[in-house]
């Protein structure tokens, strides 16, 4: 009852109840929330402090900048969310906040664009190496169709396209990403597909700030060929993964497209099959299925495990 109470108090304020609805559809910075409200950062700031130490919000470190989202994972989530839906969008100061959100988001779309406009012609080019990447977003979208998935990581998010793709489909989504300009492409990405449910982090693959056992879902897409130690990678996404839970390695098979290296910072020149299934049994993941999609230069590989109720003994026992 204690943190019920906490929370309605610290939301009976308009500003800060303001600052609710705004997190409630967007992740947004300081600065972006003291541009709508037309208000101090201080006083922005202070009042996103209470919020937060009311557990209403969460907020999240991204390199110099920090955002503030709606809370999602604790005892006082469910209040947050009942309070954004609460407070009525034709409400005149509320559509007034709204309609410069969108300024905000447009802001982002733009910056987006340009970033992918700059990169886009060396994607392009590594996708017409392959299979064709809509064969390959569907392989692994069924891989998650259909399963009761409630907390999904797509790890190396790159432009949130799995996310997009995977996140209608789970109750819960965060994609995390070494890059902050790759996260701002995502950032616009999920939100100009609706997907309030959906979130992207800066992080380090090789230490998610996750617990453990604490994601249904896992999908590594076209990431580990960029990795250091791919094995370090696969052991942190099984560390997080419940009992029974999938992860999806997406990935090239061995080639010799040497440009891939020099021109593209690619650390691996694909994997043979058996060496991604030695990584997951080393860190104790299950082998499930292996699906080959031939192409020419480049086959991608999408390999499937999953976690066992034995790995859970283990994590009791440890």
């Amino acid at each position: 009852m204690d943190d019920l109470l906490q929370g309605l108090r610290a939301a009976a304020e308009e500003t800060r109840l303001r600052l609710l609805v705004l997190c409630g559809h967007s992740e947004l910075t300081v600065s972006e929330l003291t541009q709508i409200l037309g208000q101090s950062q201080p006083r922005v700031s202070r009042h996103l402090k209470l919020l937060c130490d009311a557990g209403l919000l969460n907020r999240y470190q991204e390199g110099s900048w920090v955002f503030y989202r709606l809370s999602s994972k604790n005892n006082t989530s469910i209040l947050a969310k009942t309070l954004v839906d609460l407070v009525p969008e034709d409400d005149s100061v509320v559509s007034r906040d709204l309609e410069r959100l969108q300024s905000v988001k447009r802001t982002r779309v733009m910056a987006a664009e340009q970033f992918f406009k700059e990169n886009a012609a060396d994607w392009q080019r590594i996708r017409s190496l392959h299979v064709p990447e809509k064969e390959v977003e569907k392989r692994l979208e069924n891989i998650f169709k259909g399963r009761d998935i409630g907390d999904f990581l797509d790890i190396g998010t790159g432009t949130g396209r799995m996310l997009e793709l995977i996140g209608p489909n789970v109750d819960h989504a965060i994609g995390v990403d070494s890059s902050r300009e790759m996260l701002s492409y995502a950032r616009a990405a999920i939100e100009g597909a609706g997907l309030r449910n959906c979130q992207v982090r800066l992080a380090d693959m090789y230490n998610l700030p996750f617990a453990n056992q604490s994601q249904d879902g896992i999908i590594i897409h076209q990431v580990l060929h960029y990795a250091e130690s791919p094995s370090r990678a696969i052991e942190e996404a099984a560390r997080l993964l419940r009992p029974n839970g999938i992860l999806a390695i997406a990935d090239f098979a061995p080639h010799a497209v040497d440009s891939l290296r020099s021109e593209y910072a690619h650390r691996q020149l694909g994997f043979d099959p058996d060496e991604i299934w030695r990584y997951c049994q080393q860190a104790g993941l299950e082998q499930v299925e292996l699906q080959v999609l031939e192409g020419d230069p480049l086959t991608v590989n999408i390999w499937t495990a999953t976690s066992t109720s034995e790995i859970l003994e283990e994590g009791i026992a440890s």
